[in-house]
């Protein structure tokens, strides 16, 4: 039913109608009644029934250390700390309480096992972390955690099994590459979906897009995850960009992409927002990493009684990954004033120079930064034909 003809059976102008539907204005006790008898509900279950749900995504979360050596760059930061695991998550958790649904991709293992795979012997990185480590995700205000990487499997099966036991005894919600999880908040469904892709796309190009037209014909919201691209890449390629926007035209709500380690573009598609990397969120690999700048992503939907979802728009909270700028002590961290003062460089990372062909897009693709005490600061730059405008403003509070 559109605004006219809403406007039309319930007898108030159209201007009414638009002033309800962007929330700037309440119907009246009648008009209500009519509108609950059109969707065939009490007035009280259509006041209800429509709901505003924030939802956050943060980029990789990769915590604990090595178990072939004898020295944890983790380990040693965790007894700084004084041995409190939530130290991770100390200049996050007001954030991420503060909304409805927090998802994390978790990249690595939750395991006592210390047994590597023969296909794993050689990597230079392996991921562990005791069990009990779950808890600096779901004690901090993260409820679902993205399974599919190159690290779930870094101890084998056994362990991989272990590590999603371990999350969801912690009282998180876990989409592996085999399992689509679905969460409910508010009253709504949410499924949530997870694509290890990076050397098997060939496997997903009919797969991905029959997943999401079923989880999307039961839930109202469908969330993808993909770990895909290059690493310290800054741009998607374009079997990235097809498969993503592949996504959104089966039914996908919002696209979340990792493994970059990097911030990779968000390219605005169809009214759906693809974020192609958020980067790195709490990062063990490395205590010095030559690129400390992430992001969290939020984004607000608006489901009505009759199950139609609209996006209400979406916020950027500029991070690190650090606390510190000259090492890596994986405590993620807003950017403060003085770091606002270096946003072309975050508007050169949102929207780099090079960007294949395919990127191409008429339609302009803005992209909020909000941060405390950011001073305004406005970067453009023209990607291939795509309009990304970056730009920070002051607030007191980042959260939706």
């Amino acid at each position: 039913m559109t605004q006219e003809q809403l406007a039309e059976t319930l007898g108030v102008t159209f201007a009414a109608v638009s002033k309800w539907e962007t929330g700037r204005g309440m119907p009246n006790m009648e008009s209500l009644q009519l509108m609950a008898e059109f969707f065939g509900v009490t007035v009280d279950e259509l006041l209800r029934a429509e709901e505003i749900i924030t939802i956050t995504g943060t980029g990789d979360f990769t915590v604990g250390g090595d178990s072939r050596k004898s020295n944890s760059i983790f380990n040693n930061e965790l007894e700084k700390q004084g041995g409190d695991i939530h130290f991770t998550m100390r200049n996050m958790r007001d954030i991420l309480l503060a909304d409805d649904l927090t998802i994390v991709n978790f990249e690595g293992t939750l395991t006592e096992s210390t047994y590597v795979p023969p296909e794993k012997r050689e990597n230079q990185f392996l991921f562990s972390a005791p069990p009990e480590y779950a808890a600096m995700l779901s004690e901090n205000g993260v409820e679902a955690a993205a399974l599919a990487n190159n690290h779930v499997m870094d101890h084998g099966e056994e362990a991989y099994q272990d590590t999603q036991n371990a999350l969801r005894d912690a009282g998180l919600v876990v989409s592996t590459g085999e399992e689509v999880a679905v969460v409910e908040v508010k009253g709504v469904k949410i499924a949530l979906l997870s694509y290890l892709c990076i050397d098997r796309y060939d496997q997903l190009w009919d797969r991905v897009p029959a997943d999401i037209a079923a989880a999307k014909a039961e839930d109202p919201i469908v969330i993808v995850n993909f770990h895909w691209g290059n690493e310290k890449d800054y741009s998607p390629t374009e079997t990235q960009i097809m498969l993503g926007r592949g996504a959104v035209d089966a039914g996908a709500d919002l696209v979340i992409g990792h493994h970059s380690h990097r911030i990779n573009p968000i390219e605005e598609y169809k009214g759906k927002y693809i974020c192609y990397s958020l980067g790195n969120f709490s990062f063990a690999g490395n205590t010095r990493p030559d690129d400390m700048d992430t992001y969290i992503f939020q984004q607000r939907f608006r489901v009505y009684p009759d199950g139609v979802v609209e996006n209400e728009g979406f916020r950027i909270i500029p991070c690190s990954i650090s606390s510190q700028e000259e090492v890596n002590d994986f405590k993620p961290t807003l950017k403060d004033a003085q770091g606002a003062q270096d946003g072309n460089a975050l508007a050169e990372a949102l929207a780099p120079e090079q960007a294949p062909a395919e990127a191409q897009n008429a339609d302009a693709a803005v992209v909020e930064l909000i941060a405390p005490q950011y001073t305004k600061i406005q970067a453009s730059a023209e990607v291939d034909g795509m309009s990304i405008t970056v730009f920070a403003s002051g607030m007191s509070n980042p959260v939706i």
